[in-house]
């Protein structure tokens, strides 16, 4: 009788761990290879959110956090990188399903594309060389030499200067080398991907000064209409429960995430 009862138990042990693994499988589906791919458009030179190795990964807040929805939600993601300027006008076309580049949710973007609930809390900054003690808010930016990036909020933002002379260009690199050379004044940027380039010795002889112009939160762009925004939405709220947000945000950021509004 005990060797019958005992058989049972390891029997009914059995069915539980190969009932616990479905279970995990169908949470964790990403290891499927019959799931769908998602086209996700992205930039790698918004450091920290995406950055291209030199072997060519990707890699990033925005990488990182896209991966861990796709693992959620059941998708296998296919990055498409591509200028951030040309993103509305891509998912407008419906060639990509999605798109992650600290994207700012806008009233105007939201006229022609949809946006995820947010998923980050930023702000724009004024940036300036070291030796700049001229420039210290919003007013002293007036009649000066402005870099922006093209297509940005921060482009947006430099519009509302008066007699501002503004200078775009397609990268952060780009802009922040034209300061670096004294092509240009100052640069209207991300706060935290500025912070995080001057933190990790890549921007020498530049700072960040006064408070952030600007708070904003940054969503997943879809086109309209997409058939994937619910799911993604579930699988950020999953991501903010459990704890693995909050493990990506300090990978990157080394510190607490900010509170985030649902809409």
């Amino acid at each position: 009788m005990k060797l019958i009862n005992c058989k049972w138990q390891q029997l009914i042990l059995s069915l539980g761990c190969l009932l616990l693994i479905l279970a995990c499988n169908s949470f964790y589906p990403s290891t499927n290879q019959d799931a769908k791919f998602l086209k996700v458009a992205t930039d790698p030179t918004f450091i920290p959110f995406e950055i291209q190795t030199a072997s060519g990964k990707l890699e990033g807040f925005d990488i990182d956090l896209m991966n861990a929805i796709a693992q959620i939600a059941g998708f296998r993601v296919k990055f498409e990188n591509l200028p951030f300027d040309g993103m509305i006008s891509t998912l407008q076309a419906k060639t990509v399903d999605a798109a992650i580049n600290g994207i700012t949710i806008t009233a105007e973007r939201l006229k022609t594309i949809a946006f995820s609930r947010p998923y980050f809390k930023a702000g724009l900054a004024i940036a300036v060389r070291q030796d700049n003690h001229n420039i210290k808010d919003f007013n002293t930016l007036q009649g000066k030499k402005i870099a922006v990036q093209i297509g940005s909020t921060g482009a947006d933002f430099a519009k509302t200067i008066p007699n501002a002379r503004i200078s775009t260009f397609n990268s952060g690199p780009e802009f922040f080398q034209d300061l670096l050379n004294g092509n240009v004044d100052a640069v209207v940027s991300d706060a935290f991907a500025t912070l995080y380039a001057i933190k990790n010795g890549k921007l020498k002889g530049i700072k960040v000064v006064a408070d952030l112009l600007t708070q904003e939160y940054y969503g997943i762009a879809t086109p309209k209409d997409s058939p994937y925004l619910n799911t993604i939405n579930k699988a950020i709220a999953t991501l903010l429960s459990n704890g693995t947000y909050k493990q990506i945000y300090q990978k990157w950021f080394n510190a607490e995430p900010l509170q985030l509004p649902e809409s």
